[in-house]
């Protein structure tokens, strides 16, 4: 049974810095590429950051490049999404997502596998 469970939300003030986990389980990690997406209420899900099954490859969406950094570690089946100088447009739920793309993109229909999502809130 495939799973992906994100940790790691919060309340956060501006400026300040979180850091995403998402635990997978049930299929072969390192031969998915994952990515990170999120969602306000009443919007599209729209892709934050990637990264490639072995190599490290990433991309990031241009809201988010140079404050989150999404990173892997294959021997513990775990993604993260190290989140830096946060803003309150940043609040809304994380979901992480895994794709037989080895080099995947922040396209939604990629990605085969999703979390339940975790909430992020940025506020003073």
């Amino acid at each position: 049974q495939v799973q992906l469970v994100e940790s790691g939300g919060g309340l956060v003030q501006p400026g300040g810095s979180l850091r995403l986990s998402c635990a997978a389980s049930g299929f072969t990690f390192d031969y998915y590429g994952m990515g990170w997406f999120r969602q306000a209420p009443g919007k599209e899900r729209e892709g934050v950051a990637c990264i490639a099954n072995s190599d490290g490859l990433t991309h990031y969406a241009n809201s988010v490049k140079g404050r989150f950094t999404i990173s892997r570690d294959n021997a513990k089946n775990t993604v993260y999404l190290q989140m830096n100088s946060l803003k309150p447009e940043d609040t809304v739920v994380y979901y992480c997502a895994a794709t037989t793309y080895s080099f995947p993109l922040l396209t939604t229909d990629e990605y085969d596998y999703w979390g339940q999502g975790t909430q992020v809130t940025v506020s003073s």
